[in-house]
C-alpha cells in the first residue's frame, strides 16, 4: 500500500529536500508539494492526504493555523526550525516534530510513526460493527455513526470512501474499501452499481440514460451490474 504525501514549506530548499526524502521512501507517494500554505490548506479541502509535512514558521498562514483547518484527519509531521512551537505542536496531536535541519534517519522514524497510527485505526474500522439501521465509521479523528437511511450513495476511491449524506454539506470520509463497507449494509437496502459505487435503493427516485441521478451528480450502472438494477427497476415498475 501506497501512502499519500504533501509536503508544505515556504523555503524552497528545504520543501526539496522533503520531497527528495519522500522521493526515495518505498511506499509513499509525493502528490503535492507547496510553497504556499493558502494554496495547500485548499488542495487539502478537496484532496486526502495519509501524511502531511508541513513547517510551522510560514507567511500568511502558519503550519499551526493550517493543521487547525484541515477535516479530514491527515496525520501531520511539523518541520521547523524553531523548537519554540513544539509544545503547540502536540497540543494538536501532531505524530512528531522535526527539528530542522533533520536527517533521513530522523524523517523515516516520524514516517513510520504515522504509518503505525493509519494501520491501527484501519485495524479498528475492521472491527467496525453494524445492524439493520446504521454503521460506525471513524473519518478525522472521530468515530461517526451513520444511519442507513440518511446515506444516498457511497463512492470508493482506492483505500477510501465517500459516503454522501442527506442534507449533508460534505461526504464523510473513511480509510476502508468498498468491499469491506459493503459487507456492512444490508443487501435489502443497498446495491453496488458501479466498481465505485454503492446507491442506497430506497433513495433512488430517478434513473436517466441508464445512469442514477442524484441532484447534480449522475451515477453510472457498470456493465456487470446491469442485469442486477434492472431486476431491482423491474420489481418495483409500475
Amino acid at each position: 500500500m501506497n501512502y499519500s504525501v504533501v509536503a508544505i514549506d515556504d523555503e524552497p530548499p528545504a520543501l526539496q529536500l522533503i520531497a527528495e526524502y519522500i522521493e526515495k521512501t518505498p511506499g509513499l507517494k509525493l502528490i503535492g508539494r507547496f510553497e504556499n500554505p493558502l494554496k495547500a490548506s485548499e488542495y487539502l479541502r478537496e484532496n486526502h492526504a495519509d501524511i502531511v509535512f508541513a513547517d510551522i514558521h510560514m507567511p500568511d498562514l502558519t503550519g499551526i493555523e493550517l493543521v487547525r483547518l484541515l477535516e479530514k484527519g491527515p496525520k501531520v509531521i511539523f518541520t521547523t526550525a524553531y523548537e519554540k512551537y513544539a509544545i503547540e505542536g502536540y497540543k494538536l496531536e501532531v505524530v512528531d516534530y522535526l527539528l530542522k535541519p533533520f536527517s533521513y534517519e530522523e524523517f523515516l522514524a516520524a514516517v513510520n510513526k504515522a504509518i503505525k497510527q493509519i494501520r491501527l485505526e484501519q485495524k479498528a474500522l475492521t472491527n467496525v460493527s453494524a445492524n439493520e439501521k446504521f454503521l460506525f465509521l471513524k473519518s478525522d479523528y472521530k468515530i461517526k455513526r451513520i444511519n442507513f437511511d440518511d446515506i444516498l450513495y457511497i463512492e470508493g476511491l482506492k483505500d477510501y470512501v465517500k459516503v454522501y449524506i442527506q442534507n449533508s454539506p460534505r461526504p464523510v470520509i473513511s480509510l476502508s474499501t468498498m468491499k469491506l463497507i459493503e459487507s456492512k449494509l444490508p443487501e435489502e437496502k443497498f446495491m453496488r452499481v458501479h466498481k465505485s459505487f454503492i446507491v442506497n435503493l430506497g433513495r433512488v427516485d430517478t434513473v436517466e440514460r441508464g445512469r442514477i441521478v442524484f441532484g447534480k451528480t449522475y451515477i453510472p450502472v457498470g456493465e456487470q451490474y446491469k442485469d442486477k438494477f434492472q431486476k431491482f427497476l423491474d420489481r418495483n415498475f409500475l
